[in-house]
C-alpha cells in the first residue's frame, strides 16, 4: 500500500542503536539518513517548542529521500491559549499570540526549506478546560477566523485533547473547512477506533493517527527511558491497521506516528504494525 506512512514521534534516541541505528550521532538531522532506511515518515515534535532555524529544516530535507514525508507540529506559541507554566499558577496569563497569523507566517517561512516533504502541519491543542476555552463553539469560532486568514501551503490537521469536543459539530466543522482530524491514542481520550467508527463519514481521504500511550511517568519508570523493548503491549494495533485499510483512504494518505510511550519502543511497535498489516492485506 504505497499510501501508508509509518514512522515515529521524534527519532533521535540513543537506545535505538541496534534497532534502527548503527551508532550514535551528534544531532537529530544526522540520524535521519539511517532512520529513513527503516521508515517513510517522522513527526517533528521539537518544533512545537520553537520556531526552527531554516538551516535545520534544510538539513532534514537533505537527509531524507524524495518519497519521505514529515508531520510538523505547529509552534506552541500559536496553540496555547495561556502562557505555559510548569506549576499550577494562581492566575492564568493569557497568551497574546494564541492563533496569531503573524506568528504562524513566521513559522511557515522558517520551515519552507522542507516544503516538498511536509505531509501535515498539525495544531496540537492541550486539554482546554472552561478556564482556557469557554466552549467548543468558541474554539470553532476562533479557529475558523484564524484559518480564514492564513496561507495554507500544506495540509492542516488538528489534534484536540478534549473528549467532549469530539462531537458531530466538531467533525462537521473540520469537514467543511477541509481540516484533517488527528486521531490521538492517549490517556483520558476514547479509543481512536471508537471515534473512527462513529465519525468515519465526516473524514476526508487522509487518515492521521498518533499512538501516544497511557501514563508517561509510569512507562518511563518501567523503561528507565531506555526504549528498546516492548513493556506494555497494546491490544488495539489490529484496530489501527483495520482503519488504515479502509477503502476511504485508498486515494489519499494514511500516516501513523508512534511514540515510545505507547508500548515502550516505537520501532518495535511499528514492526508489529507492519506484520499485522501484511497479514490483513494478504487475507483480503
Amino acid at each position: 500500500m504505497s499510501n501508508l506512512y509509518l514512522g515515529t514521534c521524534s527519532w533521535n534516541y540513543d537506545s535505538w542503536v541496534g534497532l534502527v541505528y548503527t551508532r550514535k550521532y551528534p544531532n537529530a538531522a544526522d540520524y535521519l539518513t539511517e532512520y529513513a532506511q527503516h521508515f517513510n515518515t517522522a513527526e517533528i515534535d521539537s518544533w512545537f517548542y520553537k520556531i526552527p532555524d531554516p538551516i535545520e529544516a534544510k538539513r532534514y530535507a537533505e537527509n531524507t529521500p524524495d518519497s519521505f514525508i514529515f508531520t510538523c507540529k505547529a509552534y506552541e506559541g500559536i496553540c496555547l491559549t495561556h502562557e505555559r507554566t510548569w506549576s499550577k499558577p494562581d492566575t492564568l496569563i493569557v497568551n497574546k499570540h494564541f492563533l496569531s497569523t503573524d506568528l504562524y507566517h513566521r513559522y511557515i517561512d522558517a520551515i519552507a526549506p522542507l516544503k516538498e516533504k511536509i505531509g501535515l502541519l498539525m495544531f496540537e491543542f492541550e486539554y482546554l478546560n472552561k478556564d482556557k476555552m469557554e466552549s467548543l463553539e468558541m474554539f470553532i469560532e476562533q479557529f475558523h477566523d484564524f484559518y480564514s486568514r492564513i496561507e495554507k501551503p500544506y495540509p492542516i490537521g488538528i489534534e484536540i485533547r478534549n473528549k467532549n469536543y469530539l462531537t458531530p459539530d466538531y467533525f462537521k466543522f473540520l469537514q467543511s473547512e477541509g481540516i484533517i482530524h488527528v486521531f490521538s491514542e492517549k490517556l483520558y481520550m476514547p479509543s481512536v477506533y471508537k471515534v473512527f467508527t462513529q465519525y468515519r463519514d465526516y473524514l476526508g481521504d487522509t487518515l492521521v493517527v498518533r499512538l501516544l500511550g497511557g501514563d508517561r511517568l509510569e512507562i518511563e519508570k518501567t523503561t528507565n527511558k531506555t526504549w528498546n523493548k516492548i513493556v506494555d503491549e497494546k491490544p488495539d494495533k489490529k484496530d489501527i491497521i483495520s482503519m488504515s485499510l479502509d477503502t476511504k483512504f485508498s486515494h489519499g494518505k494514511v500516516i501513523i506516528n508512534v511514540n515510545n510511550h505507547y508500548e515502550g519502543s516505537a520501532p518495535l511497535t511499528i514492526a508489529a504494525l507492519k506484520q499485522i498489516y501484511k497479514s490483513k492485506r494478504d487475507a483480503n
